[in-house]
């Protein structure tokens, strides 16, 4: 079965950091895209950050200049590095990979930030 892992999530203080990381599971070759999506309780899943094979990313603008996505092939790795964190970035955050046929979503990592 195809699934990422995240992991990387806690509980942080308004103003610190964190790290994420997604292992990608499967052929690696065949992953076209990985991203991150975060859902805040009470509200709609939203994308965060995606990235192509070709290295294309986008961000949303609630998080443009504080998060950054990076990849290490030879881990199969994705991370999200997160600072300057806000009470409003408190979600759970998952990790997608994409190949031709689906999105594949991992079963998501806890991110708390306290003011």
């Amino acid at each position: 079965q195809v699934r990422p892992v995240e992991s990387g999530g806690g509980l942080v203080q308004a103003g610190g950091s964190l790290r994420l990381s997604c292992l990608a599971s499967g052929s690696i070759s065949r992953i076209n895209a990985m991203g991150w999506y975060r859902q805040a309780p009470g509200k709609q899943r939203e994308v965060v950050g995606t990235i192509t094979r070709s290295d294309r990313t986008y961000y949303a603008d609630s998080v443009k200049g504080r998060f950054t996505m990076s990849r290490d092939n030879a881990k199969n790795t994705l991370y999200l590095q997160m600072v300057s964190l806000k009470p409003e970035d408190t979600a759970v955050y998952y990790c997608t990979q994409q190949d031709d046929v689906r999105t594949y979503w991992g079963q998501g990592t806890q991110v708390t930030v306290s003011s």
